[in-house]
C-alpha cells in the first residue's frame, strides 16, 4: 500500500518475492511510513522516464502503475468499454515457453476473458522475462529510508543536555537557574559559596558528550545523494553520479551516460514491441511511447581534460 491509499497493483506472491528477499525484518527501516514515502516517490521517478500517447477512454496511471508495478499490461477487447488496458494473468506456454494466454477479471466486465496472446489480446511488458521494477525500487527506497532515519537520530544525539550532579532539590534549581543565565547570553552569572569547596574548586562537576566526534550528518546527508544517484543511474535518468571533486573529465560523465541508457533502452524496444502487436491486433490506434529527455550524444567524441 503506497501512501494516500493507492496500491501497487501486485498480488500477495509478488509482494512476498520483492520484500521479504531485499528487506529481511531484522534489518529494513522501522519507519514503514517513511519507507512507503520514499517508495512512493521513487516510483513516481521511473514514471517520469517516458512520455506516453495512449486512447482518451484510457486511465494513463492505472495503465503506468500495472505496467511497473506488475510488470506488464494486457490489452483486450470487452463488450463493456471496448478495447482496453487490464490487469491480467498470464498462462500456458508456447513454442518457446512463453504465456500463451492472459485471463482478466474485472468486477465491471460481465465475465471473466481467457484470449490468446497475439490473437485476442496483446501484452506490453516492461521487461523480457514480464517482472515489474518494484524490487528495484523497494531496494533504494529502504536504503534511503534507512539513511534518513540515521540522520534524524545522528541529530537528535547532537542536541546533548550539560549534566550536573546535585545533592538535593535546592541545589539543583540552584544550577538549572545558573545554566538558563549562561545560555541566555548573560555577560555575569553570580551564584553562592556553597557551590565551591575551601580550596575554591567548585563542587559539581559538568559532563557533556563530545558532539564533534559524533556528529556525521554531512556525511550521512552525501552518502543519502549518492544513493538517490544510484537509483537514478540503475533507471536511467542522467547524473553525475560521482563523488565531488575538482576535476570532472567528459569522458567520465559521458561513460555514466552510458551506464543510463543500458536498461531504459531494453525496456523501451519491449514495450514498443507490445505497443506494434497491439496495433496489429486492433488497428492503428493512438498509442505510442517516447523519451521525456533527449538522449545524450553517445558517439561523441570525449575532449580528455577537459574541466567540467
Amino acid at each position: 500500500m503506497l501512501n494516500g491509499g493507492i496500491s501497487i497493483p501486485t498480488e500477495y506472491d509478488v509482494n512476498n518475492l520483492i520484500t521479504n528477499m531485499v528487506s529481511p525484518n531484522t534489518v529494513h527501516c522501522r519507519n514503514n511510513a517513511l519507507f512507503g514515502m520514499f517508495r512512493r516517490y521513487l516510483l513516481q521517478e521511473v514514471f517520469a522516464i517516458y512520455k506516453w500517447t495512449m486512447p482518451e477512454t484510457w486511465d494513463p496511471d492505472f495503465f503506468q502503475y500495472v505496467l511497473f508495478g506488475y510488470g506488464f499490461v494486457v490489452i483486450v477487447n470487452t463488450k463493456e468499454f471496448g478495447v482496453i488496458p487490464q490487469w491480467g494473468t498470464l498462462g500456458g506456454y508456447n513454442v518457446f515457453y512463453r504465456p500463451a494466454y492472459a485471463i482478466v477479471t474485472n468486477p465491471l466486465i460481465r465475465r471473466t476473458i481467457k484470449a490468446d496472446i497475439g490473437k485476442e489480446c496483446s501484452v506490453i511488458k516492461l521487461m523480457p522475462d514480464y517482472r515489474s521494477i518494484m524490487d528495484l525500487v523497494d531496494y533504494y527506497a529502504d536504503k534511503l529510508a534507512l539513511t534518513s532515519e540515521t540522520i534524524d537520530i545522528n541529530l537528535c544525539n547532537a542536541m546533548v543536555a550539560t549534566v550536573f550532579g546535585a545533592e538535593g532539590k535546592t541545589e539543583a534549581e540552584a544550577l538549572k537557574k545558573m545554566y538558563d543565565k549562561i545560555r541566555s547570553g548573560d555577560p555575569a552569572v553570580v551564584i553562592g559559596k556553597k557551590f565551591f569547596r575551601d580550596d575554591g574548586t567548585p563542587n559539581w562537576q559538568p559532563f557533556q558528550a563530545n558532539v564533534k566526534n559524533t556528529y556525521i550528518v554531512t556525511d550521512l546527508m552525501s552518502d543519502f545523494r549518492r544513493i538517490k544517484e544510484e537509483f537514478l543511474t540503475a533507471i536511467g535518468v542522467p547524473n553525475a553520479n560521482t563523488d565531488k571533486r575538482e576535476r570532472l573529465i567528459t569522458s567520465e560523465v559521458e561513460s555514466n551516460n552510458v551506464e543510463t541508457r543500458t536498461k531504459i533502452e531494453l525496456w523501451f524496444d519491449s514495450i514498443q514491441r507490445g505497443i506494434k502487436q497491439t496495433k496489429v491486433l486492433f488497428g492503428d490506434m493512438d498509442l505510442d511511447v517516447s523519451f521525456r529527455y533527449d538522449a545524450p550524444e553517445m558517439n561523441k567524441e570525449p575532449e580528455e581534460g577537459r574541466d567540467e
